[in-house]
């Protein structure tokens, strides 16, 4: 399917149905809520729990869920809510790996949810039907019904939910008006405490309510189906928070005060005894158990086909496309009557129960923790007009959830956290095209601020002293052995910066800085490297190198050591010692790399030693660390450092030889010492090191109008050595630190 083809049908669902504040949060969420467990399953949950127990169990759930609503209702009215409920929200706060993983778990989590809520409504039938009826035929019938309503489209069973909740309250009512005829405190009282049996506990019987308040992403997940989302999802959510949760604490209350323990825990239909017409109560659980499947039936595939639609999995992609104006996921209802239909087939309710339960608090516990991300990160965009969530709530709503989780059951739990990390591992791996701007960057970029704050204090200690190099690597990595090396130095302590100088006018050469800067950062992803692009344009090369060194960086984490490739002419040469000069007035150590010989592969190191040839500490300290550094690096495991002295007499080689030895263990840097004689430092060094892989030598900016002499010194210096490290060290390190 074409990317065009997905712009349209996307188009298409955001301009939905179109559905209110009541038809499309309040009544999903209110039908899913009072379900299944309120009818068949809550008198069992009074019975073993006792009144006051069952009444924290549901304070309790209602406390998660009502967290987790406040969340919700924060992202809900900071972005533009489209299709896809709580996948989207989550997706374009955590970003596409979290969405994605979450996305999935949910919708499968939603698909088994109509199996839940149809083998619940075949328990209630088979009572009414013939002998032998057989219960998986049943369901399987109801299944195909239910599918069969919501492939006909959301509207038409948005007004059969209407049907669906006077016919849940005309139960209630019942109900009601029976118990309050038949109240008698003396069994109130008896049924005021637990009375646990048949290996049930307070976590197992929280276990089996808790799918009841799961309800409340009904409303969310027709996101794309409402005409303000902002408004609705928080109002109807809320809304349907509240009133359930009165009525479940109403139902205990007045359950406990009607029926013995005994009869509560055994009899399932105990609502229809205390009713003052069964019959409604019977209707009442036909259409709740109904009514979730049909709000689930509804949800999944708007969750899948938002997944589809924003192509995180390429195999889900022919599931985006809509039917119809209204955009409707038909192929989508096929596949969750698919999924749904197989848990029918091979699992029964308190099989699906668990796992239902442990992907809602996946889910819920992510929600919370989106938001929690984006209050703390003070993001300037996160400005949710919902102004009832604060980031502890948020933090709450996600300790909460992670608690219950392993409360309920740790190795449901287990399960349920291992295939969202598996997907989350999977997603993290592939090369996603989704780019929904997450709250990660957000975060990131808060703790780098408060970092970078307490560094300002405390970075430039000698302690403290890492490369922070920019290296002039020329235009379209013209100098490759210039950014090997600075990988080199940098890779596993420091910060590499790429620069480079446009030489003209800004107005003549923007848009190529525009775009030389994305080819080097191009550049940089595709040989992974740990760098950062940096071009200036400036009238010459010497001025905008100097600009590159005192406008990069933040604060006080700026470059401390330029490197540049060594002049091999004279002429060039009178430019590079003005530009030394300027580097050591800025403070910046310079390392000039020159470099004769050209390699098959520049990211092959050579053999041999790496030799420092020491001339005091003015410029030796850098040197030996930076030789150090470049011995960590894993290309260059297995090479051996060696500290050298050129003396002139024999009379100086123990107490030179004692000095470096000192020198190398007061640093704690592994390596060995040797000390020459000779009257020709050059041709010492010349031989010595023929076979080095690496030779690092000191050297002084030259005076003004002493480049030419300059120029020769140091050919002379490095002779025929194919590489000569240069260093010209600012200070801001001490071995022994």
């Amino acid at each position: 399917m074409s990317s065009a083809s997905l712009s349209s049908a996307a188009s298409k669902q955001r301009s939905g149905h179109g559905f209110g504040t009541i038809a499309g949060v309040f009544t999903p969420c209110m039908l899913t809520i009072l379900g299944v467990i309120m009818f068949l399953r809550f008198g069992f949950v009074v019975g073993q729990a006792g009144i006051i127990g069952t009444m924290a169990i549901v304070l309790f759930s209602n406390a998660i869920t009502l967290l987790t609503t406040l969340s919700l209702s924060a992202i809900a009215t900071n972005t533009k809510v489209e299709g896809g409920g709580a996948y989207f929200l989550i997706s374009r706060s955590l970003g596409a790996e979290f969405g994605g993983a979450i996305g999935l778990v949910f919708f499968a989590a939603q698909a088994l949810s109509v199996a839940m809520y149809v083998i619940g409504f075949t328990e209630a039938l088979v009572g009414y039907l013939p002998d032998g009826t057989s219960p998986t035929l049943v369901a399987s019938l109801t299944n195909i019904a239910v599918f069969g309503c919501v492939a006909i489209g959301a509207a038409w069973t948005m007004k059969l939910q209407f049907l669906i909740l006077a016919a849940v309250l005309f139960a209630l009512f019942s109900f009601y008006a029976g118990a309050w005829t038949q109240f008698d405190a003396g069994i109130f009282l008896q049924n005021t405490g637990s009375g646990f049996s048949g290996g049930e506990s307070f976590w197992t019987v929280f276990a089996l309510f808790f799918p009841a308040v799961t309800g409340i992403m009904a409303g969310a997940n027709m996101s794309g189906d409402l005409r303000n989302p902002a408004r609705s999802i928080p109002l109807g959510t809320l809304a349907a928070v509240f009133v359930t949760g009165l009525i479940y604490i109403s139902e205990a209350i007045l359950i406990g005060g009607c029926r013995d323990r005994e009869t509560l825990i055994t009899n399932n239909l105990v609502l229809s005894d205390i009713a003052v017409m069964p019959a409604l109560i019977a209707a009442g659980v036909f259409a709740a158990t109904i009514s979730s499947a049909l709000g689930s039936m509804m949800g999944a595939p708007r969750i899948l086909q938002s997944l589809a639609r924003d192509r995180l999995f390429r195999w889900l992609q022919p599931l985006g496309i809509g039917s119809g104006a209204n955009s409707e996921p038909r192929r989508a209802i096929f596949v969750t009557f698919l999924i749904s239909q197989a848990g029918i087939l091979l699992a029964d309710l308190n099989t699906i129960a668990p796992l239902i339960t442990m992907a809602f608090l996946v889910t819920y516990g992510l929600l919370n923790l989106a938001t929690f991300y984006e209050s703390i990160t003070k993001n300037p965009s996160y400005r949710p007009r919902f102004k009832f969530c604060h980031w502890t709530t948020s933090l709450a709503g996600a300790i909460g959830c992670g608690i219950v989780m392993l409360l309920i059951d740790w190795q449901w739990a287990f399960v349920a956290i291992s295939l969202f990390a598996a997907l989350h591992w999977y997603l993290s791996k592939i090369d996603l095209s989704a780019d929904f701007g997450n709250v990660t960057s957000g975060l990131l970029f808060e703790r780098t601020r408060k970092n970078l704050l307490k560094l300002e204090g405390e970075l430039y200690h000698p302690k403290n002293w890492r490369p922070f190099v920019l290296a002039l690597s020329g235009t379209g990595f013209s100098r490759p052995h210039l950014v090997v090396f600075g990988h080199w130095l940098t890779s596993r302590t420091g910060i590499l910066t790429l620069g480079q100088v446009i030489q003209g006018e800004l107005d003549d050469r923007h848009r190529r800085r525009i775009s030389q800067e994305r080819m080097l950062h191009a550049m940089i992803g595709e040989h992974g490297l740990n760098a950062f692009p940096a071009v200036v344009v400036a009238s010459d090369y010497v001025t905008g190198v100097e600009a590159l060194v005192q406008c990069q960086g933040l604060g006080r984490l700026r470059p401390n050591a330029v490197l540049l490739g060594c002049p091999l002419s004279v002429d060039r040469m009178k430019i590079f010692g003005g530009l030394l000069r300027n580097l050591r007035g800025l403070s910046r150590s310079a390392v000039v790399l020159r470099r004769t010989d050209e390699p098959a592969d520049d990211w092959k190191p050579p053999s041999g030693t790496v030799d420092v040839w020491w001339r005091g500490r003015a410029n030796g300290e850098l040197m030996v660390l930076l030789a150090h550094l470049l011995l960590q690096n894993e290309d260059w495991r297995g090479r051996e450092l060696r500290l050298l002295r050129v003396v002139d007499n024999e009379a100086g080689i123990d107490e030179v030889r004692n000095h470096l030895n000192g020198l190398l263990k007061a640093a704690r840097i592994p390596g060995v010492t040797k000390v020459v004689v000779s009257k020709d430092p050059e041709l010492a060094i010349q031989t010595t090191s023929r076979n080095a892989a690496m030779v690092f030598l000191g050297m002084q900016p030259p005076n003004i109008g002493d480049e030419e002499a300059f120029f020769y010194r140091t050919e002379k210096l490095a002779g025929g050595l194919s590489r000569v490290v240069f260093v010209q060290s600012a200070g801001g390190m001490r071995l022994e630190s």
